[in-house]
């Protein structure tokens, strides 16, 4: 099965995970792009670079959801996002 970096890299993370986790907190280490100044205007373009690479990362976690790659173990209550695990074919995918 063919997955984009950003996919394969949550994926790895994910199944690596000793526990169910939320995807969104391997978002800062598989972030390539540099992280932008706090006060930086909205059109910074390292600022627009993070922005699209974090909306790449989400965009992943939905992909590899929709593809049964990952499984929801605990639903998002509120306080706390859904925490995954790998699936079988999400596994299978790595290989």
């Amino acid at each position: 099965m063919k997955l984009t970096v950003h996919e394969r890299g949550l994926l790895r993370a994910v199944s690596q995970a000793p526990a169910p986790t939320a995807m969104s907190t391997f978002f800062p280490a598989l972030t390539q792009a540099v992280l932008p100044e706090v006060h930086a205007p909205e059109d910074d373009p390292v600022r627009v670079a993070w922005a699209d690479e974090q909306g790449a990362l989400y965009g992943a976690s939905v992909s590899l959801w929709r593809k049964n790659l990952v499984r929801v173990v605990h639903p998002a209550n509120g306080e706390r996002p859904d925490l995954v695990e790998a699936t079988d074919e999400g596994r299978t995918a790595l290989v």
